[in-house]
């Protein structure tokens, strides 16, 4: 029983999904692997959060030597509770890998357990903190590794959907909103809330890693945040410095198009006002009430044109002229009912291979 070999001389995080393990397996607390963790990672904590709070508090107050053992007693104990449930049913050729915050104590102690009923038990050398090393290299003192696309578009341009598309007919896309778990809006709230800030930086790095450098990738253009989720500041420059593709189409289809995508959310009377409220310190005060009034009719589709007439569609083009340097497309989309979005896509796909193109020459 060991650190792994492979995560000692980790090159790309890429690897990381890679190895050659039947499970990853965070013994850190509940509250630890809540925060963030190895993609694919489970928990089976071998000291939940008073349980580390308690240890934690004999070491500084009592002894080393007396946190030890109180530890050492709880760690057994959990142990048992994993090796009776989870655990149980499996055979003698199942292969783990576990970690704790620096690859010590509490995962040696499992992995010793584990190696003496027969198990081959590795361990993440440097534990956690080796990976969120890897995470801040990669998003922090690399480059973006491919060249960078942004989907750009007002309010209700279907980009989201759209980037979807573009992935199933094969291109590289990070879908910055679906790793925040938002849709990039004041009403962009998704069920689960957002990952916090490590998660989401995880997921990306991940994301990241696995992109071929010789293929340009596509996002969709977003605020230095996504919700709550703050970008990285080389993938924002990168963003910022990027050819868009603009998808221009009429109020009226981007209208019909959130009335559709927000379904959700205008399903939820009492969130959707209150969401409404809070604009209130922006807007006159018989705007607002005009957008309550259409809420409470259900007529989500004239209170979307309301909401990107005078909130939204200013805004981004204030956004949108910080970034004007020549080289935007524009791909119209006089629709975006259902049935106009693959064609749609298809003509996106042709934009960005030809953006390529321009670039390489």
């Amino acid at each position: 029983m060991s650190p792994t070999p492979m995560l000692r001389t980790l090159a790309s995080l890429a690897e990381v999904a890679a190895l050659d393990h039947d499970a990853v397996i965070d013994v850190r607390s509940p509250s630890e692997y809540a925060e963030d963790h190895l993609p694919g990672a489970i928990n089976l904590p071998v000291l939940d959060d008073a349980e580390r709070a308690r240890v934690g508090t004999i070491y500084k107050q009592q002894s080393p030597f007396l946190a030890r053992k109180v530890g050492a007693a709880l760690v057994a104990r959990n142990a048992a509770r994993h090796l009776e449930g989870p655990l149980a049913d499996l055979s003698g050729a199942w292969r783990p890998l576990l970690y704790c915050w620096r690859g010590g104590q509490r995962s040696g102690s499992f992995a010793t357990i584990l190696a003496q009923v027969g198990w081959r038990v590795e361990l993440v050398d440097g534990g956690y903190k080796s990976w969120r090393r890897l995470v801040v290299e990669m998003l922090h003192d690399r480059p973006v590794p491919s060249p960078v696309v942004v989907l750009d578009g007002n309010t209700g341009s279907a980009k989201t959907e759209l980037l979807a598309l573009l992935a199933a007919r094969g291109l590289q896309v990070i879908d910055l909103e679906g790793l925040a778990n938002h849709r990039g809006s004041l009403f962009g709230a998704m069920p689960g809330g957002q990952p916090s800030q490590k998660a989401f930086e995880g997921r990306l790095a991940m994301a990241l890693a696995t992109l071929d450098p010789a293929r340009p990738v596509v996002v969709e253009a977003e605020s230095s945040k996504v919700g709550d989720i703050a970008l990285p500041k080389q993938l924002w420059a990168a963003m910022a410095a990027a050819p868009r593709i603009h998808v221009a189409a009429p109020a009226e289809a981007r209208a019909a198009y959130l009335a559709r995508a927000y379904a959700d959310l205008a399903g939820d009377r009492a969130r959707l006002a209150a969401v409404i409220e809070s604009l209130r310190p922006l807007h006159l005060a018989e705007v607002v009430d005009t957008w309550l009034a259409l809420a409470a009719e259900g007529a989500f589709a004239p209170l979307a044109a309301g909401l990107m007439a005078h909130h939204y569609d200013p805004r981004y083009e204030k956004h949108r002229a910080r970034f004007a340097d020549g080289r935007e497309r524009v791909v119209e989309a006089p629709s975006l009912a259902p049935e106009a979005l693959a064609p749609l896509a298809d003509r996106i796909a042709l934009t960005v291979g030809a953006l390529a193109s321009a670039t390489r020459r």
